[in-house]
């Protein structure tokens, strides 16, 4: 599962994306400097992991992971190919979650691609591109499913009905996701890919007085996308730059203690992409290795256990279950059986955040 981080030239995607991964992307004052997207894995910081390796002492920890794509800018007339829009429009189209940076912060020495700051005429300018990349690609898909739909094809005739009704939403300047779909509804859209149908978190990049409550930027981008269901989160990008230098753990807290902040900011934005790619975690802890597990909200014990390995899905019989809570409670499996409150789930089991799991399998 991947999420894209996206948005105009030069509003601090490629500095995002190096604190993020600490891969050092190329990171430069004027647009286009990011012409291939640059992939990053990223650790998703999570407190319950770390108390699991103080407890059970392992000789290595594996954190769950999230990866990252760094996407060069877009500019107007993108969706017609300018700035080598079509590339970066393919790009955006392979991940599963949007993580749109717009610029809220005044500074000179940097440009910008409008030669004025506004965030929210930004976030349109992006969200207009998309929206006429999607009507391109529905528009393409209507001219074959009417004729289908003449035939009497009942299959084609239910299709046309969604994707007329995305075709209107596009018109009206409105992205896909705001729409809402049945499940059958949802197999056309899906297997259409639309870009502004996947979910998005907006990145406000502010400077660092703005880091811990904001500017007026910021409350102008909170208005605009009020309505659509997605979270905003405020960044001081360059600052957690210069943090992700300093080598040193105590230094970094230091820093972030004097701006205000109790954690760094991108370690919130990766939670918060974990989450908006409906991820969650398990764990399995033993003395060999303390690891979490990422899987989709909603799956079951088996489809967790072929995470693993496929044949713990192929062959599964049961799985050993214990909260996470239960398991920092009584500070070890030992205990936890003790006081019988490690429990016995089947192949029904839809597994919780945060489960300890141990698997059975035959194969």
């Amino acid at each position: 599962m991947k999420a894209g981080i996206v948005g105009l030239p030069n509003v601090g995607k490629s500095t995002l994306f190096n604190c993020l991964s600490n891969a050092k992307a190329q990171s430069a004052n004027f647009p286009f400097c990011t012409i291939e997207p640059n992939l990053g894995v990223v650790n998703v910081p999570d407190k319950r992991i770390e108390k699991l390796e103080e407890l059970v002492n392992p000789e290595r920890v594996m954190p769950a992971t999230v990866e990252i794509v760094d996407i060069a800018g877009l500019v107007k007339g993108a969706s017609k190919g300018e700035g080598l829009g079509n590339q970066f429009l393919a790009n955006i189209r392979e991940t599963d979650a949007i993580l749109h940076v717009v610029r809220c912060f005044d500074n000179d020495n940097i440009i910008h691609v409008d030669n004025s700051i506004d965030p929210v005429r930004d976030k349109e300018t992006i969200d207009i591109e998309l929206q006429l990349k999607d009507l391109e690609t529905v528009q393409k898909r209507l001219e074959r499913v009417k004729r289908t739909a003449k035939t009497g094809n009942k299959e084609a005739q239910a299709e046309l009905v969604v994707l007329l009704k995305v075709e209107e939403t596009l018109l009206k300047g409105i992205s896909v996701r705001a729409l809402d779909f049945t499940e059958k509804e949802m197999e056309f859209v899906q297997s259409l890919q639309f870009i502004t149908a996947k979910p998005v978190l907006y990145v406000c990049n502010v400077d660092e007085k703005s880091a811990v409550s904001g500017n007026d930027y910021v409350e102008k981008i909170k208005e605009a996308v009020k309505d659509e269901n997605a979270e905003v989160i405020v960044l001081a990008v360059g600052t957690e730059a210069d943090i992700t230098e300093l080598d040193d753990y105590e230094e970094r807290q230091m820093f972030l203690a004097d701006i205000g902040l109790e954690e760094a900011g991108v370690s919130r934005l990766v939670r918060s992409a974990y989450k908006l790619l409906n991820l969650q975690t398990y764990f399995t802890a033993g003395v060999k290795e303390v690891r979490a597990w990422t899987i989709p909200i909603g799956s079951t014990a088996p489809q967790a256990a072929g995470v693993i390995h496929t044949d713990f899905e192929k062959g599964f019989i049961r799985a050993e279950t214990i909260a996470y809570d239960d398991y920092v409670a009584f500070g070890s499996e030992a205990k936890v059986k003790e006081a019988g409150k490690m429990r016995v789930e089947g192949k029904e089991y839809i597994v919780k955040d945060g489960d300890v799991m141990h698997f059975r399998f035959n194969v």
